[in-house]
């Protein structure tokens, strides 16, 4: 045994002491509200992305099967050697059309996105600033980007941003980064006073809607709807195609035309890698005309999600305020959460449970995502459940 595996065999040993370690299970039938777990049998599935219920819908698996047979597995190479499809123009103008923007450019993921955008926009002197609860791929973006001035500002406090602003140094570009939807909490950035913010100080708005695409504002637009800034030049939006947008792969910045020009000549997760598979572009797409044809799915996931607060109240549980499909309720310490993610499984009710370091110490949490393919009987039966198990570990 070499020293390297000796050391990570002792860190997971610790995990496992602990009881911090996680434990995977292996789906064996699509995604949605309920789904096959191996060795458990089917469970209601209340951890998933899939906002809508277009993970496995009969139309976007068809359009993306259909996309497989014309135009093969994969790319094979990336876009400047080989070109680019014709699935991936039509989703990147059906992205555009959805997001109120010129253009977009798609990449294999969201987390690629928000590298790529930070890295091509900090090639002169910039000074990015961060919600503190930003996403991980944000952070990491940043840190790869490095730009000449980082500033951190408070969760969703805009005096403390435009502390930051004024403080920073004199630099050539100002960067304002904030998810729309934070996905930890569930709670939604202030769009409206962060793009007012960006005016103020000539700087670019980058907003993650990879939690707000499909499931915030009216006809599922997104933050931007919400907050009546669609369109605005000021802002510049990621998300992914991974939720509430069928849920297979890929993300996308959607801004001015010439961003999207700039990044798909220099970005170099676009130069580097292939671009997304022509199917799961397919089927992304049909999930966009789904949306744009359909605005009731919106509808009935806000339903859903009122309907799953009101019983968790109901049952004397707290779960953190939000307009959003995730509703957390905090159970303090990570061995708490992880138990009670256990103890739910074994009442055939998946939700997953988070601690540290995904969230600070002591606020641990169990995360629900609701979707709109949930059933009235399906979220009596989660919040039965979630009142027993996290109910005993208050008592």
């Amino acid at each position: 045994m070499s020293a390297l595996e000796a050391e990570l065999r002792d860190e997971l040993s610790e995990m496992r002491a602990a009881g911090t370690m996680k434990t995977i299970p292996v789906l064996a039938s699509p995604q949605g509200p309920l789904v096959e777990i191996e060795g458990r049998g089917e469970v209601l599935c209340l951890c998933s992305n899939d906002y809508l219920g277009l993970a496995n819908h009969p139309e976007v698996v068809a359009a993306a099967a259909e996309g497989l047979e014309r135009y093969g597995a994969g790319t094979a190479s990336v876009r400047f050697i080989c070109g680019k499809f014709e699935p991936q123009v039509e989703l990147e103008r059906a992205l555009a059309g959805l997001c109120g923007t010129e253009a977009a450019l798609t990449y294999v993921s969201c987390w690629n996105a928000n590298a790529a955008l930070l890295d091509a926009l900090c090639d002169r002197p910039t000074a990015i600033f961060s919600d503190a609860l930003n996403h991980a791929s944000i952070i990491d973006g940043m840190r790869l980007a490095r730009p000449a001035h980082k500033g951190i500002y408070a969760h969703s406090h805009v005096d403390d941003l435009r502390r930051s602003l004024a403080e920073a140094p004199e630099v050539e570009r100002r960067l304002i980064v904030t998810d729309g939807v934070f996905s930890m909490e569930g709670d939604l950035a202030p769009i409206a006073e962060l793009a007012a913010v960006a005016v103020e100080h000539d700087a670019t708005l980058i907003v993650d809607d990879s939690h707000g695409i499909g499931v915030i504002g009216e006809s599922g637009r997104g933050v931007l709807e919400r907050f009546g800034v669609l369109g605005r030049p000021e802002i510049v939006l990621t998300g992914t195609l991974g939720k509430a947008l069928g849920g297979a792969a890929g993300g996308f910045v959607a801004g001015g035309e010439p961003l999207c020009e700039v990044l798909e000549q220099r970005s170099r997760v676009q130069l580097f890698s292939n671009g997304l598979p022509p199917s799961v572009a397919c089927g992304a797409r049909r999930a966009v005309g789904l949306l744009a044809e359909g605005p009731e799915l919106v509808g009935r996931l806000s339903a859903n999600t009122a309907l799953m607060r009101e019983g968790l109240a109901a049952a004397g549980l707290e779960p953190l305020e939000g307009e959003s499909a995730i509703v957390p309720i905090i159970v303090g310490e990570t061995p708490r959460a992880i138990e009670a993610s256990r103890q739910l499984l074994d009442r055939g009710v998946y939700v997953t449970g988070f601690g540290y370091p995904v969230v600070p110490e002591g606020t641990a949490r169990v995360r629900i995502q609701v979707s709109a393919a949930l059933t009235g009987e399906q979220i009596e039966r989660a919040v039965g459940a979630l009142a027993e198990v996290v109910g005993a570990l208050d008592a």
